[in-house]
């Protein structure tokens, strides 16, 4: 499959390296429809938001991080996190320490949750309470570890992808030598975020530094950090990742997705990139109810308010909006109030809407 019509001037077969089949472009032992993915977002990337992304293009979505010490536990909240029917292609995403942890969690997470398609360990977390454990950025210090837990992962049968950040001066091994490490030990593709561990969020990811670590491993790695706008997607791939990972970019603005694709050359339904006001009310109350079913009202409410402000951006009285269902109660609320918004302003010529990429800054 050649790239699609319009994407030569942008990207170019050498510039954006992948392995294209009919089925999509094969990715680390997989087959994805487009380069562009859901990143794995803790207290986010939930079933419905997967489904969401799914509807809205992403060629691929992950996991929230899942505890391969609360599988071992029988932790509830955990075992919810776990892949479900129909999914697919996806990225099962855990966190932890220890070949042994890594066998014993994983097979638990076979034996309850639906088969993804891929596993994945997570070395890229920069949160505190991670990191002081030994676990997710934690382990860019201690590659032994890490080479042990990639082999053990490896024995499930499936492609096996790690998740990192950048290497700091001092660690044992650059960033370089440490995804070498990971190839080596049986990893079939890894993502990149641009960032180290003491960084955390701050500052701006080094896509400089992604893109040597691309270029030292054609069609094998992926970039993360500071996905906001369409441009930023198309730089990761002119800069030689094979595919891009859409994190809180996707909040701020979910129809990042479609327009990216269909700046790609990618079909897409019109309607996704910029979407009416009944597109955006439906989209929104569509994920408040499976989350409801899931989560119950209050996990629903909150997922929905972390999304509304992304959903609505650029809108007519969006910010009127923002205020009144932040102090509503159920998921009915909200509905009622959306439904009244989209009555108010669908008769208009201009109800916003148009040009809604965001600042990186917002």
């Amino acid at each position: 499959m050649s790239l699609p019509e319009g994407v030569a001037r942008l990207v170019t077969e050498t510039e954006c390296p992948s392995e294209r089949t009919a089925g999509g472009i094969a990715v680390g032992g997989v087959s994805v429809a487009n380069p562009l993915w859901l990143a794995p977002l803790a207290d986010v990337s939930a079933f419905p938001v997967r489904e969401m992304f799914r509807r809205l293009g992403a060629g691929l979505t992950h996991t929230e991080m899942i505890s391969l010490s609360g599988l071992l536990h029988g932790n509830r909240a955990t075992a919810r996190m776990l892949p479900e029917t129909g999914e697919a292609p996806l990225v099962l995403q855990f966190f932890g320490c220890g070949a042994e942890d890594v066998r014993r969690g994983t097979a638990v997470a076979l034996a309850r949750g639906a088969p993804p398609q891929v596993l994945q360990l997570n070395m890229a977390c920069p949160v505190r309470k991670v990191v002081r454990r030994g676990e997710g950025a934690r382990l860019l210090e201690t590659p032994d570890v890490a080479e042990v837990m990639v082999k053990a992962l490896g024995e499930f049968g499936l492609p096996v992808w790690v998740k990192i950040r950048l290497c700091a001066e001092g660690h044992p091994l650059s960033t370089e030598n440490f995804v070498e490490m990971l190839f080596e030990a049986g990893a079939d593709h890894v993502s990149v975020h641009g960032r180290t561990q003491k960084q955390l969020y701050a500052g701006k990811a080094d896509r400089d530094a992604v893109e040597r670590i691309a270029r030292a491993f054609p069609e094998r790695i992926s970039g993360s950090g500071d996905v906001y706008r369409v441009e930023d997607v198309l730089e990761y791939l002119r800069r030689g990742c094979v595919g891009v990972l859409v994190a809180r970019g996707g909040m701020r603005d979910p129809f990042l997705v479609p327009r990216s694709l269909a700046a790609l050359g990618y079909p897409v339904e019109p309607a996704l990139c910029l979407p009416s006001p009944a597109d955006r009310v439906d989209l929104l109350m569509e994920l408040g109810f499976r989350m409801k079913e899931r989560e119950g009202e209050r996990g629903a409410l909150s997922l929905m308010k972390r999304f509304l402000s992304g959903m609505f951006k650029g809108t007519r009285g969006a910010a009127h909006l923002r205020t009144t269902i932040s102090t509503l109660r159920t998921v009915d609320d909200v509905a009622a109030v959306l439904h009244a918004w989209q009555e108010t302003v669908e008769g208009s010529d201009d109800y916003g809407g148009e040009g809604t990429e965001e600042r990186t800054d917002a």
